[in-house]
């Protein structure tokens, strides 16, 4: 999911950092004291899990669970994205740093929405319903992810419409797998530690 610099137009490196800060700032807004510790955990999950990719011309396909990170966090998401994204940039030469907008959007927009739309829900269900709802918000979070990655890259150039495409369809594996341990994940979360997720929901409505 990571896009190198040097690679996007300057329209969309612009509109990216624009949205990334917009998505930061309203993010920092739902993180207190009291959640910090738990937004930085997920951030760190975030960090580890997208640290083994494979490189795909431009960009590259890995883990990101930024499905677990939308239901837990919400817009809180954003921040914890951006500043996993800009150690892996600054450590590691993952993506860049003229980019780090639109990689942050590219995997934290996905994430809030899945978050908005599937987190009521699994509020109110419990076993394997709420396995299916979760493994649903895993998977359409890498989803909308591959599909953003890929509208980045064509709207930066038609030489990168065959590999907007390749991104989408090798994506397809990591849907899955991400579905499967987000909904391990989450189901282990609501046993063991529930008030994570009561006070992610507090966060989403206080942001």
């Amino acid at each position: 999911m990571h896009i190198v610099d040097g690679v996007l137009s300057t329209d969309v490196v612009v509109t990216g950092a624009v949205i990334a800060v917009g998505g930061i700032a309203y993010g920092l807004r739902g993180i207190t004291i009291e959640n910090m510790p738990r937004t930085a955990l997920l951030s760190a999950v975030f960090f580890v899990a997208s640290l083994i990719h494979v490189p795909i011309g431009p960009t590259s396909i890995h883990l990101i669970m930024n499905g677990l990170l939308g239901l837990i966090l919400g817009w809180a998401a954003f921040p914890a994205v951006f500043i996993a994204l800009l150690l892996q940039a600054v450590f590691f030469g993952f993506g860049g740093i003229t980019v780090l907008g639109v990689n942050t959007v590219n995997m934290a927009l996905p994430a809030v929405l899945v978050g908005l739309i599937f987190s009521p829900f699994l509020a109110r269900v419990d076993g394997r319903i709420m396995a299916v709802a979760a493994f649903a918000a895993g998977a359409s979070s890498i989803m909308l992810s591959a599909v953003m990655v890929g509208l980045s890259l064509a709207l930066s150039g038609q030489e990168f419409l065959a590999t907007a495409k390749l991104v989408f369809i090798n994506n397809i594996p990591i849907m899955v797998v991400e579905g499967f341990l987000t909904a391990a994940a989450f189901s282990l979360i609501k046993k063991v530690r529930p008030a994570l997720l009561l006070s992610g929901a507090s966060s989403r409505a206080t942001a």
